[in-house]
Formats: structure tokens, sequence, C-alpha cells
């Protein structure tokens, strides 16, 4: 899977990632850190990526903008390391 990792996501979540066999990759490494929600999603859309966000406003444009890509993934969690969800969001993604 091609993950594109949202600003408000912590880079450790890369190289977790990474280490599961995933392609992971940080927007500070691809894009302007201060870019606009809707640049991060045309980069993944055009980078066959999804994106990974702690963010509710990635599935809201998903939505207002009647999009079919890119896939969107929220954390919702108060701890959001993947020290304390990292198993979890892995056994997810399985089913």
């Amino acid at each position: 899977m091609k993950i594109l990792l949202d600003m408000n996501i912590p880079e450790v979540w890369e190289a977790f990632l990474r280490n599961a066999g995933h392609c992971a990759i940080h927007w500070s490494r691809v894009g302007n850190i201060r870019a606009p929600d809707e640049e991060i999603m045309e980069w993944a859309r055009s980078q066959d990526h999804i994106v990974l966000t702690h963010d509710l406003d990635f599935g809201a444009l998903l939505f207002l903008t009647n999009a079919a890509a890119p896939s969107v993934i929220q954390i919702r969690a108060e701890h959001i390391l993947p020290r304390f969800i990292g198993a979890a969001v892995l056994e997810t993604w399985k089913h």
C-alpha cells in the first residue's frame, strides 16, 4: 500500500509503516508544509497514494468534491503514535 502521511501525522509513522511492508512518505518530504488540503489530495491522487490523516477535513473534501480518489484513512484517537495504536491500525488493514 502506498501511503501519504498528512502533516498532522507524526513522522515516526513513516518508518513504522515501511517496516510493516508499506510504501509510506510524509508530506513534508514531498510538498510545502503549508500546502492546502486540496494540494495534498491532488498529489496523493496523481501519485496513487492513500492519505493517512488525523484531520476530518480530508474526508469532507473527498465527499464535497465527489471524487473517487484518493482514499483517506482517518485516525481518530487521543494518542496517535504507532507505539499506542500502530498494531491496531495494521490489523485493521488486514481485513
